[in-house]
């Protein structure tokens, strides 16, 4: 009886064992399909092209699945709001111009003919290049007397040092030596005025001609002048602009102007849904003659390459005195109606958001927000219908 026994036991471990075996495997198996949608819903939290795959399949109600490089192919344009109201917001006419460095007048600094043109209109200049040249007889002038200048500075100086050499040998008074020196200064002090004379004209150095200048680098916008024309001294030949330095003045009126101060914040619209941050500058004191409309100064935020100077928008400014509650006020465009309400689209990551608001008083193009959107929040406000097509689009294909 003994042998049988110890099979027994030897045949009941082995079964034991595979009973372990199996049961782990399947503890493996049944962790693994436990762990998948948790590691896929933390590849959509985290974002990656992962995240990315996993929202556009299944993102959150209300989500518009659109990467940021496809916004300028679709128009869709977005802007950061700020609180407002249309009681408080100023919309005006505006014009981007040049500031005072941004723009530079050339004249011709004396009478001559114009024997040089080195640029042609919308060339771009540096500053101090040389745009044209001028054959004066005051060139020659000025030469002439800076040579004169030069020569009695030059003989003051011999002069001064035997005076010195002489005072030291005791051989001539102090008064003689003091003589000296003060010919000396006299004569130094005529050759520099000469010299800077020299460079206020612009001779070059041939003494025959004088250079026409430009002050600042940028793009000739204006040439007014010809081979071979006689111009006298303060004839404009050419004027240049730095494309990159633009201002804003805004005409507003003046019950509207004595709300702003300088630090009020501003919007630019370019127009086709683009906008552009601002800063009032400054205000003018008095009125314009012709509109009756004080000029308010805005500087904006960076040049965009669709901001050119000459070109006409609107502006609206929002003083920051004036009581705007908890409101927020947006182009019309930006409210679209979804499923019999009013909602924005808020720019989140990977896309947008439908937001639900309340809207209030409507003028001019735009529309108060009194609930729903804080300031701050990044909106579409050009082109915000095409996300709600993707939007019903996305729902179609649900059902």
């Amino acid at each position: 009886m003994e042998p049988n026994l110890t099979v027994d036991r030897k045949k009941f471990i082995a079964v034991t064992g595979a009973i372990v075996v199996l049961a782990g495997v399947g503890g493996i198996l049944i962790g693994r399909a436990t762990d998948q949608p948790a590691a896929t819903a933390t590849a959509v939290e985290e974002g990656g092209p992962a995240g990315d795959r996993a929202a556009e399949k299944a993102g959150p109600e209300g989500f518009v699945a659109i990467p940021a490089a496809n916004f300028a192919a679709m128009g869709i344009g977005t802007e950061r709001v700020a609180a407002g109201s249309l009681g408080t917001e100023i919309l005006a006419q505006a014009t981007a111009t040049a500031p005072p460095q941004g723009r530079s007048s050339l004249t011709a600094r004396a009478d001559g003919a114009i024997t040089r043109i080195y640029k042609r209109l919308g060339d771009g200049v540096a500053a101090g290049e040389t745009i044209a040249l001028l054959e004066s007889r005051e060139a020659a002038a000025i030469m002439a007397e800076r040579a004169s200048a030069a020569a009695r500075a030059q003989a003051s100086t011999a002069a001064l040092n035997r005076e010195r050499r002489l005072f030291n040998a005791k051989i001539t008074p102090r008064q003689d030596l003091e003589a000296a020196q003060a010919e000396a200064a006299q004569a130094q002090a005529e050759l520099r005025r000469t010299e800077a004379g020299v460079a206020a004209a612009g001779v070059t150095p041939d003494g025959r001609h004088i250079a026409v200048r430009t002050l600042i680098g940028g793009r000739i916008t204006s040439m007014k002048a010809e081979l071979g024309a006689f111009v006298s001294a303060g004839t404009e030949l050419f004027e240049v602009a730095n494309p990159r330095s633009v201002q804003i003045e805004a005409a507003v009126p003046w019950a509207d102007a004595q709300r702003i101060r300088p630090g009020d914040p501003g919007v630019i619209e370019l127009g086709g849904g683009e906008t552009l941050e601002a800063r009032v500058r400054s205000t003018t004191p008095s009125l314009d003659p012709e509109s009756r409309a004080a000029t308010v100064v805005l500087a904006p935020a960076g040049i965009p390459a669709g901001l050119t100077q000459g070109q006409s928008f609107r502006v609206r400014i929002t003083p920051r005195g004036g009581d705007t509650g908890n409101r927020i006020v947006v182009p019309e465009g930006a409210v679209q109606t979804v499923n019999g309400g009013a909602v924005v689209f808020e720019r989140v990551n990977g896309g947008f958001r439908a937001r639900p608001v309340t809207t209030g008083q409507r003028g001019a193009g735009r529309i108060e927000i009194l609930t729903g959107i804080a300031p701050g929040t990044v909106i579409a406000t050009a082109n915000a219908f095409l996300l709600k097509a993707e939007l019903g689009k996305g729902a179609g294909e649900e059902e």
